[in-house]
């Protein structure tokens, strides 16, 4: 992975990359990857506060996203149009967004939520991020590197890119472990720049502590670690 130096972390809703992944973007910003964010939707059934006005919560998110991006180093935040908070689906549109990306961005690694429901943690696997998966693993293969797919792109530029590596965040069987200890105070601000998420920022970030000492036990890192884990996926020539 030292050759990995570009990734695209694609995710379903504003806030989930800083759940699952912020320490490790971190890290990778910190050895100078350049790293961009593909967010589906712009979170618009989100929120705590019931006086808060609807109409305004998807640019609240859009901008709290991009400071938590900011926190980590990252400055290529991009949100795809016409997708809504709890309604997304595995259709041509989303897959050929999510392909357009990958030609322009032309990352060996990308990082999204897994397809897969788990059921220790029913959180994980919201309607959303499965339709996210799933449409991400298909345009990594075999749409983003087929020639033939989506001609309109090809068309445009955007010729046929091979993804290396495919990272899934909350999947049922994890087998990646990445030590984000030294870059906590890092995602615990990206975390809590989700202000319209959070009604208790200070339970919130204990509880994303707790679980990145369980993730960090699991593997096997010694106390005081603190990690994230994945299901890492090598994709063949």
């Amino acid at each position: 992975m030292d050759r990995v130096r570009r990734a695209l972390v694609v995710m379903a809703h504003p806030d989930d990359v800083d759940f699952w992944a912020a320490g490790t973007v971190a890290l990778w910003v910190r050895d100078g990857w350049e790293v961009t964010y593909l967010v589906v939707t712009s979170g618009d059934a989100g929120g705590f506060d019931q006086a808060a006005a609807r109409g305004e919560m998807p640019e609240r998110r859009r901008q709290e996203q991009r400071r938590a991006a900011e926190a980590l180093g990252v400055t290529d935040v991009r949100f795809l149009e016409g997708f809504h908070d709890g309604a997304v689906t595995v259709t041509e549109n989303l897959v050929r967004g999510i392909v357009q990306a990958i030609r322009e961005v032309q990352p060996t690694l990308v990082l999204a939520q897994s397809p897969e429901r788990t059921w220790r943690d029913i959180r994980l696997s919201h309607p959303d991020h499965l339709a996210v998966g799933e449409a991400t693993a298909r345009a990594v293969y075999p749409f983003a590197r087929n020639p033939f797919a989506f001609p309109e792109l090809a068309a445009g530029g955007l010729e046929a890119f091979e993804v290396r590596e495919l990272w899934l965040a909350g999947d049922p069987a994890p087998d990646h472990a990445v030590d984000v200890t030294s870059v906590w105070d890092q995602r615990r601000a990206a975390l809590l720049a989700h202000a319209s998420q959070h009604p208790d920022p200070g339970g919130a970030a204990r509880r994303a502590e707790r679980e990145a000492e369980a993730v960090a036990a699991g593997f096997g890192l010694g106390p005081g670690a603190l990690a994230e884990e994945f299901k890492r996926v090598l994709i063949p020539d």
